[in-house]
């Protein structure tokens, strides 16, 4: 059984940074993949980053990538989203996510999910 909690989500300004943080507690192999989804309102839950637990590969969405980082520390089960230049328009609900599988970028291929946290970005 894996539980996740998110947390660092809040009002920031347009070019604001911010470091958003999950903290995880189950077996490592039920970390394989831990990602980073978001969902605004009225829209679908979408694919932000995702990083692999034993390469440290990192994928991101291109609507992110060069503005986001995604890390994560195994040994304390933890992962992050280093978001530089925020933009109004990743203003969402955050979540982690954590899988088995290597499907990395699909929702549904995730089997545990944090509560979320709310990011919003004011120009």
């Amino acid at each position: 059984q894996v539980q996740l909690v998110e947390s660092g989500g809040r009002s920031v300004q347009a070019g604001d940074s911010l470091r958003l943080s999950c903290v995880a507690s189950g077996r490592a192999r039920s970390l394989y993949v831990m990602g980073w989804f978001r969902q605004a309102p009225g829209k679908e839950r979408e694919f932000v980053a995702a990083i692999f637990r034993k390469t440290l590969s990192a994928y991101y969405s291109d609507s992110v990538a060069r503005r986001f980082l995604i890390s994560r520390d195994n040994a304390k089960n933890t992962m992050y989203l280093q978001m530089s230049k925020l933009k109004s328009e990743d203003t969402a609900v955050y979540y982690c996510a954590a899988t088995d599988k290597s499907d990395y970028n699909r929702p549904d291929a995730y089997d545990e999910w944090g509560q979320g946290t709310r990011v919003t970005v004011s120009s």
